[in-house]
């Protein structure tokens, strides 16, 4: 294995964040009955398949068969057997439980500040969406129920010709949490998940992660959520023109932040050229938050989740944000 390969320092980060869990950890497993897979080791297999972008966890055991880096990363000694792809199953409710997740990913976070390389002052928020593990034909009528069955349950013929279908009167059956949103005019209208992020500006690190219902909760709003939980009170705050309103740049400049939000025609109050004019504001537009989102899509498989439900697509989400961030934080390491 080459001594530059970036394994190696996420491999010495990821130990030393999992080893400050150990407490919790402990809380999740029982001392009796048969021993079960150690649960730094689920995580961590976690973190493989999102750096490697191995689309399965089925796939990701036949891989542990034969792949010895994998198995290096993992602590596993060659001959030892590989665990079964229902373990995953089994043991994402019980760190959903525990939200062990966010805790790991919160804990990643804080071993950059530690590090020194996170900025507590200049901050850019952006969202995407996040594709449900669900297909158009499962949005049907809310009162289905007084319908004929199909002819063929199992591969229904859907025809929407002539149906005006929204999520006021229309559901899915295979994941009830996602919602129908076409992302821009002239786009097609998909069921989806909406992924909020806040990025550090020094260095491009996910300082938090938000994911919701793509309809109901406005960028602005999971914005000022997340700017809350990190206790964010000062500094700067990019954003794109989705977040140009006046109640949300009134809300920064109550928090103390300027605004470095692109701008519309129109002119709000709070946001003008004593803001614009500085270089600061210039650097804000570059919008180096998409480097995370084409990441966590194209690498981590986050295009489009795998779980069903808010829950479960955030708790993946807070997993590749990890990978990410421990993956930058190899990178800067090695500068």
């Amino acid at each position: 294995m080459p001594k530059a390969h970036p394994l190696r320092r996420i491999k010495i980060d990821a130990d030393a964040v999992l080893k400050g869990l150990s407490a919790t950890f402990d809380g999740m497993y029982s001392t009796k009955g048969r021993p079960s897979i150690p649960p730094e080791r689920l995580l961590k297999s976690l973190l493989l398949i999102a750096l490697f972008s191995v689309r399965s966890d089925r796939q990701f055991c036949e891989m542990l068969d034969y792949n010895i880096l994998f198995r290096w990363f993992l602590d596993m000694n060659l001959d030892e057997a590989s665990f079964d792809a229902s373990t995953f199953s089994k043991n994402r409710e019980r760190l959903l439980k525990y939200d062990v997740a966010h805790q790991f990913f919160a804990a990643v976070v804080e071993r950059a500040r530690q590090q020194g390389v996170l900025s507590d002052e200049h901050f850019t928020v952006d969202s995407t969406l996040i594709e449900a593990w669900a297909s158009l034909k499962s949005f049907q009528p809310k009162d289905r129920a007084d319908r004929e069955p199909p002819d063929d349950p199992g591969n229904t013929s859907v025809d929407f010709r002539g149906q005006r279908r929204s999520n006021e009167t229309h559901q899915s059956t295979t994941d009830p949490e996602s919602r129908l949103l076409r992302k821009g005019p002239g786009k097609e209208a998909k069921l989806c998940f909406a992924g909020h992020a806040l990025m550090d500006n020094r260095h491009g690190l996910c300082t938090d992660l938000l994911v919701t219902a793509s309809v109901g909760v406005t960028e602005p709003q999971a914005a000022a959520q997340m700017l809350d939980r990190q206790q964010i009170n000062a500094g700067t705050l990019g954003a794109d023109k989705g977040y140009y309103t006046r109640d949300f740049v009134a809300g920064l400049r109550q928090r103390g932040i300027k605004p470095h939000i692109a701008m519309k025609d129109h002119r709000i109050s709070g946001l003008d050229r004593r803001t614009t004019r500085h270089a600061g504001y210039a650097i804000s537009q570059r919008q180096r938050i998409e480097e995370i989102f084409g990441w966590a899509k194209t690498i981590g498989g986050l295009r489009k989740t795998r779980f069903r439900g808010v829950a479960r697509t955030q708790q993946f989400a807070h997993l590749v944000a990890a990978a990410y961030n421990l993956l930058r934080l190899a990178r800067l390491q090695c500068v």
